[in-house]
């Protein structure tokens, strides 16, 4: 019995941890994917347009623009850090 409400402490805590994290991915994603689609434009965040947001991820789509750089690699450490806590929850 100790080791459910245990087990069930723990998942909800991870779970506020995820909802907490998750805050800042607005924005995170919202800067990145406005340089990476060159625009200042507020719409490109209700967009559903991918492909070049996923190859900026992935790929070095401007290799001289430390603006997307640095970007780039928070949202990477962001996004890896949010599949970790969520693998975590996911094994609760």
């Amino acid at each position: 019995m100790l080791t459910f409400v245990n087990n069930l402490t723990m998942k909800l805590f991870i779970f506020i941890v995820l909802i907490i994290w998750g805050l800042p991915s607005t924005f995170l994603r919202s800067d990145f994917r406005k340089i990476v689609y060159k625009t200042n434009d507020w719409k490109i965040n209700i967009k559903p347009v991918f492909l070049k947001e996923i190859k900026g991820l992935l790929f070095n789509i401007y290799p001289d623009d430390d603006k997307y750089l640095k970007s780039r690699n928070l949202y990477r450490i962001y996004l890896i850090i949010y599949l970790i806590l969520f693998m975590i929850y996911l094994n609760l």
